[in-house]
């Protein structure tokens, strides 16, 4: 049996193309599809203005330097 892809035969060639193709097919259908939230303008709010700044009390903490 030989080892390299070089002197391989051709149907090895075209069974690592065919690997190759459905792996590439798996990638790009589950990144289409991982998509979880939709931003169109019809959906919600097309702009989202920034509110008045929060302030936090209570939660004093030492400083670390």
């Amino acid at each position: 049996m030989d080892w390299t892809l070089l002197r391989a035969g051709r149907g090895t060639h075209i069974k690592i193309v065919v690997v190759a193709l459905a792996a590439v097919i798996v990638v790009v259908t589950a990144g289409i599809h991982a998509k979880t939230e939709r931003n169109d303008v019809a959906s919600g709010p097309g702009i989202i203005r920034a509110g008045e700044p929060a302030t936090f009390a209570g939660q004093e903490r030492p400083t670390v330097r």
